[in-house]
């Protein structure tokens, strides 16, 4: 039930998702979603905690991969670009950038969460970073590095949900992946 009413969220945002939306979405009538997830704002906030703890997890693994850092980083590159591209309406980018930003100018909850997912992003790949720093282009150092890659995911996103082809991804990843390695 969470990921259907995730994806109504997910197309729609927070604000313009009505609780007749996750009904029709989830099949479940009124009583049934106050029952099993209490209101509107719990749902989401499962949904936005779910997709906080799986992406962390799949960044997790992603960056555990024992090869060179560039083909590590591209590749974690290439995966989120097939996901941003993902959708049943449309492109749809990421789950937090996409419907997370917004709602975090009214609720403070969910501004925590979407910083928090910001932080907990950038550490993990300046982790990596640190740890292969040998393998950077000369001058760049893992903790700008690591602004920098999730910065380009945030783009990445952005971009994927505003219609962007897989192209133009490709070549804002590419750029991102030329300035961090050397040729």
């Amino acid at each position: 039930m969470l990921e259907k009413a995730r994806a109504v969220f997910w197309n729609q945002g927070y604000a313009a998702t009505s609780l007749d939306d996750l009904v029709a979405a989830t099949g479940l009538n009124r009583p049934s979603l106050y029952a099993a997830f209490g209101d509107k704002r719990a749902m989401y906030l499962a949904a936005l905690g779910r997709t906080r703890d799986e992406a962390l997890a799949s960044l997790r693994r992603g960056l555990s991969a024992d090869r060179p850092l560039r083909d590590v980083i591209a590749s974690i590159l290439e995966r989120a670009n097939e996901v941003y591209q993902a959708g049943d309406l449309a492109q749809r980018g990421c789950f937090v950038t996409g419907t997370a930003i917004t709602q975090s100018v009214e609720d403070p909850e969910v501004r925590a969460i979407a910083a928090g997912f910001i932080d907990a992003t950038e550490a993990l790949y300046r982790a990596r970073f640190e740890k292969d720093a040998d393998q950077l282009a000369p001058g760049v150092r893992p903790a700008a590095a690591a602004a920098m890659i999730t910065a380009t995911m945030h783009t990445l996103s952005v971009r994927a949900r505003t219609g962007a082809a897989r192209e133009a991804l490709k070549r804002v990843a590419d750029a991102a992946l030329e300035m961090l390695f050397p040729p």
